[in-house]
This record gives C-alpha cells, sequence and structure tokens, in this order.
C-alpha cells in the first residue's frame, strides 16, 4: 500500500491560535452575486468574491453563457449584468466542478430559458442527489433529464413554460428553497411562487433579491417571489465566511492560551448555529462592531480558549449550523461529557458522507463516535495522533487540522486537495493563527511528534 498521498495535511499536535485574521469571503453570497448580478440590468461592482473553485465554477458558467466579466482580482469582480432573458446557449455543457450549490441554483435559473444546457462535475459531485431539486421543478413544467439514480449530469431542456408552484419543502435546505425561488423569477403570468420551510434555512437568495430591486413577500414560514419584475445592478460588498471561520472558532475554544479575532464575518441569523451551539457547550465567543453591510450584518468575532461540555444539539440549530458540524464534532471531541446530534440527515448526502466520515476518522484518533442515521454521538475523550482520510471533503480536512491542536501526536489528513474549492490560503491563514501546518505528500510511517 502507497503511503504517500500527494494532497495531505501534515499537522503537528499541539499549540494555539492568536491575534487577528480574515477568511475568504462568504461562499454562498459570492455564488448569488454572480448569479443575480449576471440577469440583472447594468453593471454589478462585487468586492470580498471567494476566488475558490466553487465561487469560480458559477463565475466561468455565466461567461460560457454570454455574460462579460472582469476579475476576480483581488476579490474585486464586475458583472455585465444581461437581464432576465438575456443569456445564451453555452457552446459545451457547464462543468461545474464540485459545486452542488452551483448546479442546484443554476438548475432552477436554467429551467426557465429558452435554450437547452448540459451541466456536469467532478466525480464527487456526480454522485450527489438531484432530485430534490428536479422533481419540484418538474411539477412546475420543467423538462430535464439525470442519470436513472437522479444524480448529474443533468441535461435542462429549453424553451418550457414554467408555472408557478407554491411547494412545502420536505426537508430544510437553503439550495432547494433557492433553486425554486429563481425559477419563480420565470413562471408564466404573474402567479406567485412559495416556498414553505420546516425550519429556517440561510437566506441570502431572499435579501439579495431584495438588494437587485426584485420583490420578495415573506408569510410565516413562506417566502414568495412573483414574475414579471426586474433586477437592477448593485454592488455588493461580500463578508467573510461564517462557514470558514467556524474552523477557528473551534480551533480557539479548545486550545488553551488562544485569543483569536476573526474579522467582518458575515453574522446572518440563519447562518449562526455554530456560535449558538458553542455557546451552549460553553465556548467564550464575543461579538464586537456589528454593523449592517448590503443588507447582511457583520461583525468582529473574538473567541477564548474554554472548558467545553457537551450538549444535547437543539433540533431548532439544526438547520442554521448544517456545513458548520464537521468543526462541531471537533469541540465535542474535545468536550467533557457526551454530545448528541439529531436530525441532520443532509450531512449523509453532501461532499460526503460527514457523518459516517467524521465517525470514522474521530475514532483512528481514540474517541468514541458513534453515527446514527440522522446524527452521531460522540463522547469526548484525549485525541491521539494518527491517519484521517477526508473522502476528498474540503470541510472534513479542515476540521481535522484544527483537531491536532488538542491531539497527542501529529494527524495526517488525506485528500485534502478540495479545500481550495471554498477556502483558498487555508494552510497560510492557519499558520498565521498559530496551527504548524504543511501540505505534501507524507509517509506515515517516518513521523514523530517533532517530525514536523
Amino acid at each position: 500500500m502507497n503511503s504517500a498521498h500527494p494532497h495531505a495535511f501534515l499537522v503537528a499536535p499541539g499549540g494555539h491560535l492568536h491575534g487577528s485574521v480574515r477568511v475568504p469571503g462568504d461562499k454562498s453570497i459570492s455564488h448569488r452575486s454572480i448569479m443575480l448580478g449576471a440577469i440583472a440590468e447594468g453593471t454589478t461592482h462585487i468586492t470580498g468574491f471567494l476566488e475558490g473553485e466553487d465561487s469560480l465554477a458559477t463565475l466561468n458558467a455565466f461567461r460560457q453563457m454570454g455574460v462579460h466579466i472582469e476579475g476576480p482580482h483581488h476579490g474585486r469582480v464586475t458583472v455585465q449584468g444581461v437581464g432576465l432573458h438575456g443569456l445564451r446557449a453555452p457552446s459545451a455543457p457547464l462543468n461545474l466542478g464540485n459545486s452542488g450549490t452551483s448546479m442546484r441554483l443554476l438548475a432552477g435559473l436554467l429551467a426557465g430559458q429558452a435554450f437547452d444546457v448540459v451541466m456536469t462535475g467532478d466525480d464527487s459531485l456526480s454522485r450527489r442527489p438531484m432530485r430534490r431539486v428536479t422533481e419540484p421543478l418538474a411539477q412546475m413544467g420543467a423538462r430535464i433529464d439525470a442519470t436513472a439514480a437522479g444524480t448529474p449530469p443533468l441535461h435542462i431542456h429549453g424553451g418550457t413554460r414554467l408555472q408557478a408552484l407554491d411547494y412545502v419543502m420536505p426537508m430544510a435546505s437553503a439550495q432547494v428553497k433557492s433553486c425554486l425561488l429563481l425559477a419563480g423569477l420565470y413562471a408564466q403570468g404573474d402567479l406567485t411562487t412559495c416556498v414553505t420551510e420546516p425550519a429556517p434555512t440561510r437566506d441570502h437568495t431572499e435579501r439579495m433579491l431584495r438588494g437587485f430591486g426584485y420583490p420578495v413577500e415573506y408569510k410565516s414560514a413562506k417566502v414568495c417571489v412573483s414574475s414579471g419584475h426586474r433586477l437592477t445592478a448593485t454592488s455588493i460588498d461580500v463578508p467573510a465566511d461564517i462557514s470558514s471561520a467556524a474552523f477557528f472558532m473551534v480551533g480557539a475554544s479548545i486550545a488553551a492560551g488562544s485569543d483569536l479575532t476573526l474579522e467582518h464575518v458575515g453574522i446572518n441569523p440563519t447562518r449562526t448555529g455554530v456560535i449558538n451551539i458553542l455557546r451552549l457547550m460553553g465556548a467564550n465567543i464575543e461579538i464586537l462592531r456589528e454593523r449592517e453591510i448590503g443588507g447582511e450584518p457583520v461583525a468582529d468575532i473574538r473567541v477564548r480558549a474554554s472548558r467545553l461540555r457537551g450538549v444535547v444539539i437543539p433540533r431548532d440549530q439544526v438547520p442554521l449550523a448544517i456545513d458548520e458540524f464537521p468543526a462541531l464534532f471537533i469541540a465535542a471531541a474535545c468536550a467533557d461529557g457526551e454530545t448528541v446530534l439529531t436530525g441532520a440527515e443532509e450531512l449523509r448526502v453532501k461532499e460526503s458522507d460527514r457523518i459516517q466520515v467524521m465517525a470514522d476518522g474521530l475514532l483512528a484518533l481514540g474517541i468514541d463516535a458513534r453515527p446514527t442515521p440522522d446524527g452521531m454521538i460522540i463522547r469526548g475523550s484525549s485525541l491521539s495522533g494518527g491517519r484521517v482520510n477526508s473522502h476528498g471533503d474540503h470541510r472534513i480536512a479542515m476540521a481535522f487540522a484544527m483537531a491536532a491542536l488538542r491531539a497527542s501526536g501529529p494527524i495526517v489528513i488525506d485528500d485534502c486537495a478540495n479545500v481550495a474549492t471554498s477556502f483558498p490560503g487555508f494552510v497560510e491563514l492557519a499558520r498565521r493563527a498559530g496551527l504548524t501546518i504543511d501540505m505534501t505528500g507524507v509517509d506515515h510511517s517516518s513521523l514523530t511528534p517533532g517530525s514536523i
């Protein structure tokens, strides 16, 4: 068996996090800024854009459909909008790489176009379920072909007349909600498309639609859009991504002596589950300089080391922290007592089966982690060194990197190339904050605690 991996994280045990850092721009907002800027009328100016592979996949898709986009250059992007009906048929399939957000949201936006389009992705994206968007889109009249398993590639047939839909989501998902709202912009007549959520999910699409001057109506747990309006270009300042900040929040919470400030972080209330859950566990988190920029709440977040305790995670917090659970599982592994998560079955259909992959990795590091169909039970203990496989999942890789702060030996994390999809420069920023980390092919047999 070959013990080297060309994209492994090699992390020394111990240390603490300190100083002030700004993580890259919010991926969810970066995606949406390109999508809505492209179908708006006029020129949209974006700052703070995340120059990661997922966001760039969205940007390149719209370039293929005839949208003139300048940048990105140091987070600055200029989008010359073509209006709701100005997109052109691409000359080749849209390759969206690893980005499920791009594919699911674009499925809605493209379902109402006059042209055919095929969307493909990498091996990971090609295994991810798409029926959650293709089935309600079919109810609106869209014609979308997928594999027999309901996975990509997706072939969207153009020229169909979409009908408005009143849809009750069986599972909370911001991607499904956003997909249907974008399709609703193209529904025939002046009827209204509504989506009812079983629990609140991130509302960046709704906020940004309003920022582009498009009316959005709220009725309790239901959000609605009517066709027949237009989007007007605007300026967007993308805040730092709370999902990326979450790794550093957990790292600073578990490592003795840590005192770290994360700057200009988006604290949209539909995304702050990670803060709420960490505080419930006893984390010392301070929210500083709260302000609003471009319709999104932003703040600096100061985190100091504290003694965490195991908790039963409230089910109403699960949709508000769905992308942050890999990091939260590391916090649970370092907490006193037992942490129980339920109601998070969506974690099994992310870039990896995050429940099983995290459980396997925690077990390899000496932690009692028991996966369940919709969550996990973790009993906090001492982390050993060892080797884990991220299965190409960027959030798994970054979570286990932070685990080394409390480990008794080095941690090797294999298959980390996809970290660039959401967090370009993670290794460099983590080093600056105090983590001893390298990215390299590595022979695990030669490792000792002082070998990094």
